[in-house]
């Protein structure tokens, strides 16, 4: 009980110090999460809502649990699927000179989520890990 009474309190102060707030543009540091830290939230029952931005084939073939597919292509237009109520992580091996986490990230803090993270090393280090997975179509 006592480890996770420090746990909860550690995430709660990491989110308290997330980043500054809205408005710096490219300036603004953005927040990873590692994967580790992500697997202890959801076993004491955080709500995380993942925001898959891979391609639609990659989604379809393994994701991250209930994860949402929002391909980075298709963000402008679909960002507001995306709820405020819960910690919102992001993940995509994004190609090389396109949008990525950090454009989605950016987005997010200026419409005014507060609670939005990177997962470090993104889906790849996830299943390397061999944590929970689906796979298959939605």
């Amino acid at each position: 009980m006592r480890a996770r009474s420090f746990l909860i309190a550690a995430v709660a102060a990491v989110s308290l110090a997330g980043p500054a707030p809205a408005g710096h543009d490219l300036e603004e540091p953005t927040v990873t999460i590692p994967a580790e830290q992500l697997q202890k939230l959801l076993q004491i029952g955080e709500e995380i809502k993942f925001i898959d931005l891979r391609a639609p084939t990659e989604f379809a073939r393994s994701r991250l649990p209930d994860a949402v597919s929002i391909p980075i292509d298709e963000f402008e237009k679909r960002w507001s699927e995306i709820p405020k109520h819960a910690r919102v992580v992001l993940y995509c091996p994004c190609p090389q000179g396109d949008r990525d986490e950090s454009f989605a990230f950016l987005w997010l803090r200026k419409e005014g989520y507060r609670n939005i993270s990177f997962l470090e090393g993104g889906y790849t280090e996830w299943a390397k890990r061999g944590y929970p997975v689906q796979k298959g179509s939605p």
